[in-house]
């Protein structure tokens, strides 16, 4: 018995090593973006319902109860009247959601800066009636609750 391996041999083998090892390395990669961007199942319960609550009142048109339930940075931000401006003209000319996928969650604990204690930044990646978007809500912790503080939207229907 002969432990001699030819070249040919040891080139297969160091090369089924190396594909062995990309493919170790990719789904390591793989793993770690999938816990970064997990479903809606990896934010806490109050933040969707937050979320929620805001989308579904921005698809009813309900913008001074928006504003009136906003943060203190919301509104430090913007007027009553500034900011239904800004999302009625965001809803004409995008139209309704007619779904949105979730991409990053990410729970922030800042001590200074203007989204000072604890806050979410979720981005969405949406389908409006006039096109594609990405939606962001930023939502900080104030009084025992979550509060909208910033809403953006990007998309290339915004004219």
């Amino acid at each position: 018995m002969s432990l001699a391996l030819t070249k040919a041999e040891l080139r297969t083998i160091y090369l089924k090593s190396h594909v062995v090892s990309a493919v170790l390395v990719i789904t390591l990669i793989a793993a770690g973006c999938g816990l970064k961007n997990q479903g809606t199942d990896s934010l806490p319960e109050e933040v969707q319902t937050a979320i929620n609550t805001v989308a579904e009142d921005i698809e009813w048109e309900r913008y001074e109860k928006i504003y009136n339930e906003a943060s203190t940075l919301w509104k430090r931000d913007a007027t009553l009247e500034q900011s239904t401006e800004v999302l009625k003209r965001l809803r004409m000319q995008l139209g309704k959601v007619e779904n949105r996928s979730l991409v990053t969650a990410n729970e922030q604990r800042n001590s200074g800066g203007p989204l000072q204690g604890h806050a979410f930044i979720v981005t969405y990646q949406t389908r409006f009636q006039s096109g594609q978007g990405m939606e962001t809500f930023t939502l900080i912790e104030e009084d025992n609750r979550w509060a909208l503080a910033r809403y953006l939207v990007n998309s290339t229907a915004l004219k």
